[in-house]
């Protein structure tokens, strides 16, 4: 029953992305968002710590003082804050590099997606920034991708799903297109 339950969480959760990506233009993101959540690796944890209000990583870290998921998770999927720790080349100390912009939206639409699959109806646009503000000094993060990602969260909180959307396809992806040309 767990298995069932957690892959209807991880299929819901890959919809919400795929729809909020395909809103943006991020078609490619939006259908390979976290393929690797279906590797034994990852989909026997979660079938094992489901709960379905929150993540299964968070029981296992719980019980074993580590999530062996999560782990594997961060480390093959881009739009993971936690993929982008480095060593500086300045100071030799850990810190965030610069994510590309594209993985910064798929982050914030999963940050969206996450919040709608555990929350359901409780779910508002303020959610998302919500929860981000209760964690974000323990988040190691370039600066302007904290900077970008924040935005994000206040405006998507300030004037709703629609108009960050909006912005995110005529503004920030259009500026990045132009750019490559």
């Amino acid at each position: 029953m767990k298995a069932w339950q957690h892959l209807k969480t991880i299929q819901n959760h890959k919809r919400l992305v795929r729809e909020g990506c395909f809103k943006v233009g991020l078609y490619r993101q939006g259908i390979m968002h976290d393929w690797s959540k279906y590797t034994p690796t990852e989909f026997l944890v979660g079938c094992k710590y489901y709960q379905g209000t929150k993540s299964p990583n968070s029981a296992e870290r719980q019980e074993r003082g580590y999530s062996s998921s999560w782990l594997h998770h961060k480390g093959r999927n881009k739009h993971h804050l936690e993929y982008w720790i480095d060593y500086s080349g300045e100071n030799g100390y850990m810190t965030g590099m610069r994510m590309p912009v594209n993985y910064v939206v798929e982050m914030f639409i999963d940050r969206i997606s996450a919040a709608k699959n555990y929350q359901k109806e409780l779910y508002t646009d303020k959610s998302p920034l919500a929860y981000y503000e209760k964690g974000k000094d323990r988040y190691i993060l370039h600066d302007d991708t904290r900077k970008l990602l924040e935005k994000l969260l206040r405006m998507l909180a300030d004037k709703g799903e629609d108009t960050v959307f909006f912005y995110i396809r005529t503004r920030l992806l259009r500026k990045k297109r132009k750019a490559k040309q």
